[in-house]
């Protein structure tokens, strides 16, 4: 029975792993075609679905020929004039028969990705510390326990509902406080601290009642304040616990789509305020998915690769850095 045990706990671990590097295979081939295109520079490139220009020297020749045709100087010289109205066909067709290519590129959705999450963080995270104090060492018990269900109703709610709500009431306020544009980067980052913040007070308040009576009991004996009691005792001891709330929120914050979609303006240009509209990675995925083909289908994969890889180094490199360093 024993043996049995391990081996099931040793694939139930193993498993993830494996779903881990399904998905990255999966986005990686999907997102090759981009990959081989655009390369690294789909990162920096502002564009998305743009038609260029190809300029080759094949097409070089071909424009040069035609000119040479037209000007004809080394026999006669011809008059323009003589063509009447085909010169102007022959130059429209010229135009017209330029070889185009379309273009993508990432830096828009993933400049919209980054900045609404640290708006959310910076947002949410004081709040979410603040409620999560009062709920575990200044609240009365039947206060704490009423505010607590209605903190994890709140979690609940589906991002959805959180989107129409900021699009019809919310969206206007801030508005009205910070000028700009109703759907824009500051009213998607706002409403998504709103969505991240009771997970984050929920898991904070909890790590903060793994503090042993005791510790606190002997600094009250000591002396201590209730501010010197949190601060000194309740928040070392449970620091832990308050940074993987915060890793959890941050993961949240990355991969929300709904809510995000319904305030962010989903428009392909940089913002130069935070009051203006863009577009972040999810929601750029989930408007265009639909409709995508070819190197436009490769190209949101090739999204979808940048979020999944920007998700894990970000929260690994907090796992590995900040709780070592708590611990």
């Amino acid at each position: 029975m024993e043996k049995i045990f391990q081996k099931f706990a040793f694939s139930s671990a193993t498993l993830v792993f494996i779903i881990l590097l399904g998905i990255f295979i999966t986005l990686f081939n999907a997102a090759r075609p981009a990959i081989n295109e655009f390369g690294l520079n789909f990162i920096v490139d502002p564009a998305w679905n743009k038609e260029v220009p190809i300029t080759t020297p094949q097409a070089k020749t071909d424009k040069s020929v035609t000119q040479s045709a037209v000007s004809n100087t080394d026999d006669e010289t011809v008059d323009v004039n003589d063509f009447g109205d085909d010169s102007d066909d022959m130059m429209m067709q010229d135009e017209d028969d330029t070889p185009t290519k379309t273009i993508y590129g990432g830096l828009v959705p993933l400049v919209g990705t980054i900045f609404s999450t640290l708006i959310a963080l910076a947002f949410a995270m004081p709040i979410a510390m603040g409620i999560a104090i009062f709920l575990a060492e200044i609240a009365p018990k039947k206060i704490a326990t009423f505010v607590g269900g209605a903190i994890e109703l709140l979690a609940a709610i589906p991002s959805i509902i959180f989107g129409m709500w900021g699009l019809y009431y919310f969206a206007p306020i801030v508005a009205a406080l910070f000028g700009g544009f109703q759907v824009s980067l500051l009213t998607a980052g706002l409403v998504l601290g709103v969505m991240i913040l009771p997970f984050m007070a929920a898991i904070t308040r909890d790590s903060m009642n793994t503090t042993p009576d005791i510790l606190k009991e002997s600094a009250y004996a000591l002396g201590a304040t209730k501010f010197e009691v949190i601060k000194d005792v309740i928040f070392p001891y449970s620091k832990v616990g308050i940074i993987g709330s915060i890793i959890l929120s941050l993961g949240r914050a990355l991969g929300e789509t709904m809510a995000v979609a319904f305030l962010i303006g989903s428009i392909f240009e940089l913002p130069h305020k935070i009051t203006d509209p863009t577009i972040s990675i999810p929601v750029a995925l989930a408007n265009n998915f639909g409709e995508a083909s070819g190197l436009g289908m490769s190209s949101l994969f090739y999204l979808a690769l940048i979020l999944f890889v920007m998700s894990f180094a970000v929260i690994s490199f907090a796992k590995f850095y900040f709780l070592r360093k708590a611990n």
